[in-house]
């Protein structure tokens, strides 16, 4: 009895699905220096394999150079990255489309809000309506907004009490919501006690 076209399919499938969730952490820094805009000579070619040549920079030398062409030859493989020739032969790695959404999705999970060290006396409220063909969206929005520290007042409507706009930006354009997320300024809120003593926050920080 033949294997069905059908069955080799959904065994790919599976076997892609893995190899995604196996990704490992030196690919993971790879694509997350590269986004940061620092960039790495390699020499060979798409046929063989790549090599880093000439010193590494700092945030690159956290990887051995061994780990890094690993990696490197990896995620060319998987085509999340690309090489641009350079004018005297060698090539410099590049991000490709799915590899810059990757490793925005790496950045989002290490992402953090610096807590300055007085109050403005501002709420930041973040106010969504994501439709229901983009649920997987709204959650995962939903479950980052939580992940940085906002307090749900209720379904939809976050608060913060630091500057966090960029932030919210960064995830609404990940997850193509943009349009569906506001953003205000408040000077008070009547649940503001409740408010100061959930993050921590008193008359004498003001």
């Amino acid at each position: 009895m033949g294997i069905s076209q059908e069955m080799v399919k959904n065994v790919r499938e599976r076997l892609a699905r893995h190899k995604d969730r196996r990704i490992g952490a030196s690919k993971k820094r790879v694509l997350l220096i590269l986004l940061g805009g620092l960039s790495l000579g390699l020499s060979g070619s798409p046929k063989t394999s790549w090599k880093v040549i000439g010193a590494m920079a700092k945030e690159w030398e956290e990887l051995n150079k061994q780990a890094a062409e690993r990696a490197i030859n990896s995620l060319y493989a998987s085509k999340l990255v690309g090489a641009k020739e350079n004018a005297d032969g060698t090539f410099s790695l590049i991000l490709n489309e799915d590899g810059k959404k990757r490793a925005l999705t790496y950045d989002l999970y290490r992402m953090k809000i610096e807590t300055p060290t007085a109050w403005d006396s501002l709420w930041r409220i973040i106010c969504f309506d994501i439709p229901e063909d983009k649920k997987t969206a709204r959650d995962a929005t939903r479950e980052h907004f939580l992940k940085l520290g906002f307090y749900e007042l209720q379904d939809s409507v976050f608060v913060y009490p630091f500057a966090c706009f960029k932030e919210v930006e960064y995830i609404a354009e990940l997850y193509d919501v943009r349009k569906c997320i506001r953003c205000i300024v408040a000077t008070q809120i009547d649940i503001e006690v409740h408010l100061k003593k959930i993050f921590g926050l008193t008359t004498a920080t003001t």
